[in-house]
């Protein structure tokens, strides 16, 4: 309890986060919180939905195409580059779709590392004004030696608490999500190949409905 400081605490953690929320768009301010679920899971690995990309791929050479359509596909990215395999598209689409569905996320997880970021700069910040706070206190109440103490506390516990935040709980969080980032970029770059590798069995189908019409 003697490193607790209620007003210390008050004055670095609201300012980080009312400073973080002036500083931030709201989309990438929510996006920024809900992040935080990346933390507890496992690294993306594409191996699964490679996986699935291949079963996919038989079902198309037996079948046709056209019965991805029944397919179900939990990943929204692979489902959309499906869906418009099965609406005729061309590898070259489908490679792009996937592509700037992969760039989406990256600035996503971009935004949320840079809003974390910004506040572990924010935090020592706030840890000053909190000292300057203690110190115009502990001066202010010079004549009464009894309440020296309480201000010179909130100097010092802000500042504490400014490195904490910053360097224990907002740095590490910041780091976390750009790795994450950063792993699930270069995974899902695998999936470029397989997906137009899946386009390319449209071409055969709309060659014979071209020559039946």
């Amino acid at each position: 309890m003697t490193l607790f400081d209620p007003v210390a605490l008050a004055i670095v953690g609201g300012g980080t986060v009312l400073v973080t929320i002036l500083r931030t768009p709201a989309r990438d301010l929510i996006g920024g919180v809900t992040a935080l679920r990346v933390l507890g899971r496992a690294r993306f690995d594409a191996e699964r939905l490679l996986r699935q990309v291949a079963a996919l791929t038989r079902i198309a050479r037996r079948h046709g195409v056209f019965q991805l359509d029944r397919a179900v596909i939990a990943d929204r990215d692979v489902a959309a580059a499906i869906a418009m395999i099965v609406d005729g598209a061309e590898p070259e689409e489908v490679e792009a779709l996937v592509r700037d569905r992969r760039r989406a996320r990256i600035d996503r997880h971009v935004a949320a590392a840079e809003m974390w970021a910004a506040a572990a700069e924010t935090a020592p910040a706030m840890g000053m004004v909190g000292t300057l706070v203690g110190l115009a206190r502990m001066f202010a109440d010079m004549e009464d030696t009894s309440k020296i103490g309480a201000g010179m506390a909130v100097a010092l516990m802000a500042t504490l608490y400014g490195a904490l935040l910053a360097n224990l709980i907002f740095a590490p969080i910041a780091a976390r999500l750009r790795a994450a980032g950063r792993i699930e970029a270069s995974e899902r770059a695998r999936l470029d190949a397989p997906l137009a590798a899946l386009a390319t069995l449209q071409a055969p189908r709309a060659a014979a409905l071209q020559s039946v019409a």
